[in-house]
């Protein structure tokens, strides 16, 4: 199935989102709970896939709803079709701040992404779920063994955290915290390796695991993962418990 060929718009600088033109009967694909606003005429509609295979079957659909339930996304992407007359928009935004990335799939054919990247696409883009080579790393919690494939031939978007950076491989190799990587074209070899000796994984404070990867094409890094955002704040709010419950003591 050919993706619909939708019209964008990026709003923002640092904190974005990203409006979307639909033509009459032009669909879009979404996260569920990524969108913000939308005109009237438009209808959405929760379901159990991507709508890129008008023949999938019932048992195709749970396959795929297993697979990402693993991934801990939503069991169903929302549909947003425009069944009025004219251009309608329907604007969509990240769970929490940082920068959209515009992908157009013509130029590579397919993406692979960190689980929680993708935010939309034009219908007829395929979503799948893929593993790393590493099944060890995945089993100790390295980040980055469940990754998201997007496969198609239209725009798609993916959410970064921070500064956005995109790197050009040309058969070099590169070392990334596995948190800092958002995405990276299909030409890449991606692997999961362990971070140095034991006692360099225990006291070095960095990651326990790093991804490389390694070929030729397109990378796509983030400078502030929502992972180490989250832990820091926990460790601030730990932190100031421990100073509250001190001075009552006291």
């Amino acid at each position: 199935m050919n993706s619909h060929e939708i019209d964008y718009t990026i709003i923002g600088s640092d904190i974005q989102a990203v409006e979307v033109e639909l033509d009459s009967n032009e669909t879009v694909i979404a996260e569920a709970g990524a969108m913000c606003w939308m005109d009237s005429g438009i209808r959405f509609e929760a379901k159990a896939g991507d709508g890129s295979d008008m023949d999938e079957g019932i048992f195709s659909k749970m396959f795929g709803m297993g697979k990402r339930m693993i991934t801990g996304e939503s069991l169903f992407l929302t549909h947003f079709t425009n069944e009025g007359e004219g251009k309608k928009r329907v604007t969509f935004n990240a769970p929490y701040p940082g920068k959209i990335i515009p992908i157009d799939l013509s130029e590579s054919g397919k993406l692979i992404c960190q689980k929680d990247s993708f935010l939309c696409a034009a219908r007829g883009t395929k979503i799948d779920v893929t593993f790393s080579k590493k099944i060890g790393a995945g089993l100790f919690g390295g980040e980055g063994f469940i990754l998201q494939s997007i496969q198609g031939d239209g725009n798609a978007f993916i959410h970064a955290g921070g500064a956005v950076v995109e790197k050009e491989l040309k058969g070099e190799k590169l070392i990334v915290d596995t948190g800092c990587l958002v995405a990276f074209e299909d030409g890449i070899d991606y692997d999961i390796q362990a971070a140095g000796n034991l006692k360099s994984m225990i006291f070095g404070g960095e990651s326990v695991f790093l991804a490389t990867l390694e070929g030729h094409g397109k990378v796509y890094l983030q400078s502030l993962p929502f992972s180490k955002l989250a832990d820091r704040v926990l460790q601030n709010a730990s932190s100031d418990g421990m100073s509250h419950v001190a001075k009552e003591i006291d």
